[in-house]
């Protein structure tokens, strides 16, 4: 990079061409003041407040927007350029209230800051703004008197979410910060990512959550990683007398996947960490059985020592009387990976058993199989960040926008800064159709057949990569036989896309230079979910778009921690790092780590071990941190087979619809309360930090384990999470050089991970695939599990929201999400809506071959002809009492995302 010599403040410095005045003096360690500028922002020089003198320039410049030049001479802090400050900020309390006494925003304010450090007396200013404080919204609230225009939340909106909200409306002393036409901010597009509040340098935009809790300076701040989605977001706690008063992201530098970003729920969705319902105490049944209401009236606060001999003692019965296999266990995608391995270990060193599972059956489990069969890792293979520098994006079975916001800011960047062209491959019109290339909407449940179609046009026109097949892949003859049937046209037939489109779609991903493939639950929820996936890696293969920095295939994990959990072996056929049961060598290392013998077998998963409770096989459960009644698929079935349990002991912040079917109910700890470690979507390990101290007498998650398995007879003792780490690194290659002072000092690394000098993986299969060849697979499609016929004529679909998490255990009870968005919802198009004449806000009915729900009819476009969208969070009108539970038969991942229902007026 070439250098410059320039003058700054008398001193002659270095510094590389390019750079702005404004990042030369930070580097030198010289401060400028700023109002509107901010390093996630493109600069404006709106507020005036970082000028200097230049030597030959007629006026005093903007450092942030001018680049310094060779042989420049600048003064930073001379008389001149101080009243020049102190004039722009007199200009601003010419409007601003005096108010910094009781301002919620004082001691963070940056133009307090900035007055008192100008000495500029702000008295003496009368007229001011009478606007209405804005407090409509859920989120937080809006104050124009105390705004100084500086733009950043203008900008924040356009350039970092990309939704365009806000902008400048009306002229001088009248000018305001406005959505269009001063619509409510729930009329406009706004997606309450609170991201304009964090960057607002004033007290014009505030959390609702955070009034009256405290002065900036009284806040402890603790550094930790969002409990929400698998993106990974990492912020600070800020914490006042043990309660969290908000989450705060402007720390970008330690914020390596979101920088300042965050989404609602992140930013505004962590009241239930002090919910009224959380669980205290341990609770055991007071009631006999059969006269059980399935509410918390049934039962008693005990000790912990009588609620954990209890349940080691249940435990050990079942044992006894019916063997290890009459056990089972579900850990959690939201719990650490320090607590999965703790839980995994529990199940196999002292059940006796690989009946081990979590909801990653339910999600990703045909990620698991097919990319580990293709690749021989099943794992995202590249970094969220790449995602920007992409030239094509395919986009299929995943609303990124709601299910992992800020992914899809990466995918907004490519599109907007580097012409990357967009295909999105959905049954629904969902956000990102609205800025794609193309925009192909399928039949729920023929991915195969239109990805088939894809690839038979790339072969046809030559437009593979066959360098890349003959050098590093095998199988490709009998996929280019298979593939030679789906032809555009039939593909039509078959989803419904258009056969040009098609053709268009192929030819863009196979002839762009850095192509990333992303999906989610859309690809895998199907009975034809392992297929689906092997096609998503046939097609990469195929154009060898894998391998390389911003291509691969990049499936979107669902949880906080569910990669995490799956890489610690919460699996019924792997030990930690995917480890297999069935190897003798592995069963023998860890039978000498854990000084028992282990069973060679592989469990049952999550799906088959309700089955099996179901048939009176399995006996006993113990369930970590997972919500089945909400969850699972046909919950009516899955409900009969849970009560027929012998034992059922659940351990949980909250009685979810599930504890209240235990025996004994375990209070554990949030993601507040503890230390450990989550692992995002892209493999990256990062920490989460404990910043209260827990309340009633909730304990450690993995301590409670640890407590059972020594009332069983086993010795499992560890003095923190972070002695959890260093058994997990020495039993696991992939995580051999991970420790926490690592992680502390790198922001996270990306497993592999193998020894402490490694630097972690960004992308993965760089020189040659896991497996050492990839592997083609020649896959034909197949029908879904349950076609549409003439009494249930519609298809359903289910899946997020953003407002919403999962059963909702934790969202519904954080204030603002659950104020928004109290209930759920079927999504029927207009068309279909006219045909069964329902009204928008409608009660309706909807049933399927296994039950039947009533929920309110949202009329909308995003959803085609006769498909149907409901969310799954709402216990109330759960969408999985309807739903399919076939099961694909690799990964027994049932079919969530297809079943046939009909629908009707409520009370018709």
């Amino acid at each position: 990079m070439e250098k410059i010599t320039v003058t700054l403040n008398g001193k002659k410095v270095k510094a590389e061409k390019g750079m702005t005045i404004l990042e030369i003096a930070e580097q030198q360690g010289i401060r400028l003041p700023t109002l509107c500028h901010s390093e996630v922002l493109e600069p404006t020089a709106a507020c005036r407040m970082c000028v200097v003198e230049v030597e030959g320039a007629r006026a005093l410049v903007p450092a942030c927007v001018n680049q310094a030049g060779d042989g420049m001479k600048i003064k930073t802090h001379s008389d001149k350029v101080v009243r020049a400050r102190r004039v722009f900020l007199e200009l601003l309390w010419s409007a601003h209230p005096n108010d910094c006494t009781v301002c919620e925003k004082s001691g963070a304010c940056d133009l307090q800051e900035y007055s008192y450090e100008y000495g500029v007396d702000v008295s003496k200013y009368q007229d001011k703004y009478q606007y209405t404080v804005d407090g409509s919204n859920p989120y937080y609230v809006r104050d124009y008197n105390k705004c100084i225009l500086c733009g950043k939340c203008i900008r924040a909106c356009d350039e970092i979410q990309g939704n365009n909200v806000l902008d400048f409306a009306n002229r001088g002393f009248d000018a305001m910060v406005s959505t269009p036409f001063k619509l409510p901010l729930e009329e406009s597009n706004c997606v309450f990512c609170g991201n304009c509040v964090a960057l607002c340098p004033t007290g014009a935009l505030m959390e609702k959550e955070r009034y009256g809790k405290g002065r900036e300076w009284e806040f402890e701040r603790t550094h930790t990683t969002c409990p929400y989605c698998g993106c990974g977001c990492t912020f600070d706690l800020c914490v006042k007398d043990n309660k969290i008063v908000k989450a705060d992201s402007t720390d970008f530098k330690n914020n390596p996947v979101n920088k300042t970003a965050l989404c609602v729920k992140g930013r505004f969705g962590l009241g239930f960490v002090h919910s009224e319902d959380r669980l205290d105490y341990p609770l055991m049944l007071k009631v006999p059985r059969e006269e059980r209401t399935y509410t918390l009236k049934d039962y008693k606060k005990v000790s912990w020592k009588k609620a954990l001999d209890y349940v080691a003692e249940r435990l050990s019965q079942i044992k006894s009387e019916h063997g290890p296999g009459a056990l089972g266990g579900f850990s959690s995608a939201r719990t650490t990976n320090e607590e999965n391995y703790v839980f995994q270990k529990f199940v196999r060193a002292v059940l006796g058993t690989n009946n081990v599972d979590h909801c990653a059956r339910l999600c990703h489990s045909s990620t698991v199989a097919g990319l580990a069969k293709a690749f021989g890792s099943g794992a995202m293979t590249n970094s969220i960040g790449e995602l920007k520098d992409c030239d094509c994006i395919l986009v299929t079975g995943s609303n990124t926008t709601a299910t992992h916001p800020i992914i899809s800011l990466e995918i907004k960047k490519a599109v907007r800064n580097n012409n990357c062209k967009l295909i999105v491959v959905e049954p629904r019109n969902i956000d990102l159709c609205a800025i794609s290339t193309l925009a192909l909407h399928q039949r729920p449940g023929t991915d195969v057949a239109w990805l088939n179609g894809m690839m038979n046009v790339i072969i046809a026109e030559g437009l593979q990569n066959q360098e890349f097949i003959d050098e590093r892949c095998e199988g490709y003859e009998e996929l280019k036989k298979t593939v030679a049937a789906y032809t555009p046209e039939k593909v039509e037939e078959i989803t419904g896309i258009p056969a040009d489109s098609l053709r268009e779609a192929a030819r863009i991903y196979a002839t762009s230079e850095k192509s990333s493939l992303i999906y989610s639950m859309g690809i895998t929820q199907h009975t034809s979910g392992t297929d689906n996936v092997l096609s998503t890696a046939n097609l990469a293969m195929l154009c060898g778009q894998i391998g390389r920095p911003s291509t691969g295939v990049n499936p979107l994990r669902g949880q906080n921690n569910v990669q995490g959990a799956c890489d610690l072996g919460a699996l019924p056929n792997v030990y930690s790092g995917y480890q297999p049961v069935t190897n003798p060598d592995i069963q023998k290392k860890f039978e000498e780590a854990w000084g028992v013998p282990l069973d060679p077998n592989i469990g049952l998963t999550v799906t088959l071990m309700i089955e099996a409770a179901s048939e009176g096989k399995l006996k006993g459960l113990y369930i970590m941190g997972e919500n089945p009644m909400v969850t699972d698929p046909d919950l009516n079935h899955a409900e009969e087979a849970l009560k027929k349990l012998d034992f059922l002991v659940v351990q949980d912040i909250f009685p979810t619809e599930t504890a209240v079917l235990a025996d004994v109910i375990l209070p554990g700890v949030s993601f507040a309360e503890k230390t450990g470690t989550f692992t995002n979507t892209e493999r990256r390990v990062q920490l989460v930090r404990q910043a209260i101290e827990p309340e009633g007498q909730r304990k450690q998650d993995y301590a409670i384990i640890c407590e059972v398995a020594k009332r069983m007879g086993y010795k499992m003792r560890y003095s923190s999470q972070e002695a959890i780490m260093r058994e997990i690194a020495a039993l696991t290659p992939s995580y051999g050089g991970i420790t926490y002072k690592r992680i502390a000092e790198t922001g996270g690394l990306a497993w592999p991970c193998p020894d402490k000098k490694h630097p972690g993986t960004p992308y993965l299969h760089k020189d040659k695939f896991a497996r050492g060849k990839g592997l083609f697979s020649a896959v034909d499609y197949r029908d879904p599990a349950e076609m549409t016929d003439d009494e249930y004529p519609v298809i359903l679909t289910t899946g997020r929201i953003l407002e919403h998490y999962h059963s909702g255990s934790m969202s519904r009870r954080s204030r603002p999400l659950d104020e928004h968005v109290p209930s759920g919802w079927v999504e029927i198009s207009p068309k279909l809506a006219a045909e069964l004449g329902v009204a928008d806000g409608e009660m309706v009915n909807v049933a399927s071959r296994r039950g039947a729900i009533t929920t309110k009819a949202r009329v909308t476009d995003k959803v085609i002809n006769n498909i149907v969208f409901i969310p799954f969070h709402f216990a109330e009108a759960a969408a999985n009492r309807l739903t399919n539970g076939a099961l694909d038969p690799v990964a027994r991942i049932p079919e969530y995302k297809v079943c046939a229902v009909k629908i009707s007026k409520n009370g018709g």
